[in-house]
This record gives C-alpha cells, sequence and structure tokens, in this order.
C-alpha cells in the first residue's frame, strides 16, 4: 500500500526517517521551504538522550526529557507525522519501506528527497546475550528498566538475611567511561549516599559499592587528561570506584567477570549492571549500504560524501551516528557521536534541499565543535569549551544552562528546572517509582 506524502502531489517530497536530533532538525529547518515534508518515527515522541540517566535515576520523570512529535510539528503545516518502523529502502524507485504501522498494516512512502537520521544503539560487542542482564541507557524504555532495576535492589537489601546477597543487591556496576557512563555513575552514588539513606531501616545504603568499568586508561576520553583526572577524583569522592584499564569479559543472571590490566579475571556478584559502552549504528546504515554497494565500517555507519549524501545518489541524505563523513582533502578528524554534530547536520542537510530548490550551489558540511560537557554530580562536572577548561561549580553551572537550552518546549525547560532546583535544596528525588510488570 503506498501513502499518499502530500496533498496534491505537485511540491517535492521529503521524506525524514527518525525523529531525534537531526531529523528534527531538518524537518522544522523545512519550514518554510515549497516542500511536503513526512517525517517517520517507531515513536510518537522526540527524547532529549543526554537528560536518560536522570530518569533511570529517579531525578527526573519521562515526560519531562520528551515532547510529542505531532506536539512539536502542529504549527508546520507542510509536515506531517507517521509512525511506523523503516525496514528497508528503494532507491531506485525512490521508495521506503514501512512495517508496523498504528494500522497494523504495512506500505511504502514515496520520495524525492530522502534523509535518514536512524541513530545508533549501544553494542554488546557480540555478545547479545548479556543484554538481559545489562540494559542499556539509550531508550526510555531502558531508562524505566534500570530505574526499576536500582530502586528494586535496595528494595530487595533491605530484605535480605544473607550478608554477601545482601551485597550483591548493593553493589552496581556501569559499564563504560564516557559521558553517560561517568554521569550514570556519579548519579547512583548520590542517590544511595544522600536521596536514600533515611528511607531504610534494615540496610545502610551508604554502604553500597559502584563500580565504573572502562577498558582505556582513563575515563571520558574525549576530555583533556587533566579533566579526566579530575571527574575521576569528583566520582571516588562520592563514593564511585572507576576501573580503568578492566574489560567485561562476561555478564550472567547475579554477577559480572572484570579483567584487569594485568589479565587476572575478577567475577562480582552484583544484580545490577549498566551498559554505556560502544555504539553501533543503526541497522538503516547497512540497509542503505546494501542498496548502494558500500561497505559499512566496525561500527556499522555507511559513508556518506561531504554533502551527506550516498554514493551515486544525491536525492539521499543521511546523518547522526549512522554514519561516517567522508571529508575534504585535508581534513582528517572523525566526527564524534554526539547530539550537537546530529543537530548541525540536520539543519545543514535542511539548507541544502532548500538551496537545490532555488538552483544554488552548496558548500561541504563542516562541523562547529563548540566544546565538551560531562556532570559527575552535585556542583561537580567538568567543561572543555573552545579550549577553556573548567571544573566544578562553574562547569556545573554551565551543564545546567546548556541542557536547558537544548531542550524541545518552553515547557519541559520549566519543569526540568523546578525539578532540578528542588533536588538541589532538598537533595530528594521526586521520581523514584517502581514500574515493573509481575508476570
Amino acid at each position: 500500500m503506498a501513502l499518499n506524502t502530500t496533498s496534491g502531489g505537485v511540491r517535492h517530497r521529503v521524506v525524514v526517517v527518525g525523529g531525534g536530533f537531526g531529523g528534527l532538525q531538518a524537518v522544522r529547518k523545512l519550514r518554510r521551504a515549497p516542500v511536503d515534508v513526512t517525517l517517520v518515527d517507531r515513536q510518537n515522541y522526540t527524547l532529549f538522550q543526554p537528560l536518560v540517566y536522570q530518569v533511570a535515576t529517579g531525578a527526573l520523570s519521562p515526560a519531562e526529557i520528551a515532547a510529542p512529535l505531532r506536539s512539536i510539528l502542529r504549527r508546520q503545516p507542510n509536515a506531517r507525522v507517521v509512525l511506523g518502523t523503516v525496514t528497508g529502502f528503494d532507491l531506485g524507485r525512490r521508495e521506503v519501506v514501512l512495517e508496523d504501522l498504528a494500522s497494523g498494516g504495512s506500505g511504502t512512502l514515496e520520495y524525492d528527497t530522502l534523509v535518514v537520521a536512524g541513530g545508533s544503539r549501544y553494542s554488546y560487542f557480540g555478545h547479545d546475550d548479556w543484554q538481559k542482564h545489562a540494559p542499556e541507557l539509550k531508550s526510555l524504555a531502558g531508562a524505566l528498566d534500570i530505574r526499576s532495576r536500582i530502586l528494586g535492589a535496595f528494595e530487595a537489601a533491605e530484605v535480605e538475611t544473607v550478608p554477601h546477597r545482601r551485597t550483591g543487591w548493593l553493589t552496581f556496576v556501569v559499564v563504560g567511561g564516557g559521558p553517560t557512563g561517568v554521569e550514570m555513575a556519579g548519579q547512583i552514588a548520590e542517590l544511595a549516599q544522600q536521596a536514600l539513606r533515611r528511607d531504610f531501616r534494615t540496610i545502610d545504603t551508604r554502604s553500597s559499592r559502584v563500580l565504573l568499568v572502562e577498558a582505556l586508561d582513563r575515563v571520558l576520553t574525549a576530555f583533556p587528561e587533566s579533566l579526566s583526572r579530575k571527574a575521576a577524583r569528583a566520582l571516588e569522592k562520592l563514593g564511585v570506584t572507576p576501573l580503568v584499564g578492566h574489560t567485561v569479559v562476561d555478564v550472567a543472571d547475579g554477577l559480572v567477570a572484570i579483567r584487569g590490566p594485568t589479565g587476572e579475571v575478577e567475577t562480582i556478584e552484583t544484580q545490577t549492571v549498566i551498559w554505556a559502552a560502544g555504539v553501533t549504528a543503526s541497522p538503516l546504515a547497512a540497509e542503505l549500504a546494501r542498496d548502494t554497494g558500500v561497505e559499512v565500517d566496525r561500527a556499522g555507519r555507511v559513508p556518506v560524501g561531504p554533502d551527506l549524501t550516498l554514493a551515486g545518489h544525491p536525492d539521499v541524505f543521511a546523518l547522526g551516528d549512522m554514519v561516517k563523513v567522508q571529508p575534504p582533502a585535508g581534513a582528517t578528524v572523525p566526527l564524534p557521536g554526539v547530539a550537537p554534530v546530529a543537530m548541525q547536520q540536520g539543519r545543514y542537510v535542511a539548507r541544502v534541499i532548500r538551496d537545490r530548490l532555488r538552483g544554488r550551489e552548496h558548500r561541504p558540511f563542516h562541523y562547529v565543535d563548540k566544546g565538551n560537557l560531562a556532570t559527575i554530580g552535585r556542583s561537580k562536572a567538568v567543561a572543555d569549551v573552545k579550549g577553556i577548561r573548567l571544573s566544578g561549580l562553574p562547569a556545573w553551572t554551565i551543564w545546567l544552562v546548556v541542557h536547558l537550552a537544548y531542550l524541545v518546549g518552553f515547557e519541559n525547560r520549566f519543569l526540568v528546572l523546578v525539578r532540578w532546583t528542588i533536588s538541589f535544596v532538598t537533595r530528594g528525588r521526586g521520581a523514584r517509582l517502581i514500574v515493573r510488570r509481575r508476570d
């Protein structure tokens, strides 16, 4: 079944796959262009992923970091939303193949220009069976699952009578020392040391262990070494134990096995493992690569040209975490898989589409790096902005302002600001709900 993408069938048809940072920016920047835009996504909302970990630790509620796509685009007459799963492409016929439509059926979308922003997911490095024991921190569903596991672990420890089992419940392992892993570990430590310490009668939540496992020789490797060291010290003051140079070799029910720098393997009893290590591109990257005859890289990313188009298909753009940009001569630095890259690429693609319709030339994509931010805990953060390196309260303040500014919608910004203010004053967490289906 072919789904109409225009009302009159005359204007240029743009199909955007993915309502994340990049895809949504492309749609919104085409607001005044003479095009009809169809945004396709599996979810009916856009998610502010940098704050997902705060949902996982009860600091924020899901609706405070997500916004319905239809609400965002309701004042954009040339845009519509289709809820469904993209399973493939027919680039020759200029069609997008859809399954799991809201009606329960399937269909295709015709396009004149295609923009694919499928994003990425965490990689378990060939051990996908670990996922059921170590959920990822990339989606809203994953965050809610993790929140229930963390809070459930404290509840279980409260009634556990066997000492070593109680220790297992109070041991938390976060895999991955990037910004997400560092922020997650810091939040769990604050939860145990501050928010929950007066809530239980049998256990002392301050006796909890939080282990942060990182395969490289330091946490936050995208930051200068001086800031990495400061972040590690801040984590240790919160009660987190950074295990740098360590790799996870097995994850099973109730345990995780970790190999140290010298090759020894330690088995740690724990009921809560959280995965925030490594990413792999959306499967849509492989679908595009198959149709164009190119190969994806080790992270599953499809190569695109300097203008973010696929080889041999100037009408198909791909952007965000799922692509590897083939830069112009002389540019060798790979683009990081962060939100600002996807957002700038989304705006760039919209500009190229507008220029093409006007018969104008366009320049290759150029990423403007505005710096890196990571928060560790209350008044603790690191910032590397245009060569200026900050830590502590100044960096934390910048982190707060930037994240509030990037949140979609005034209501969400206001609610998050209020929630953060209350949490800062009371050291509490207002969304500590265990939501777990019991069969």
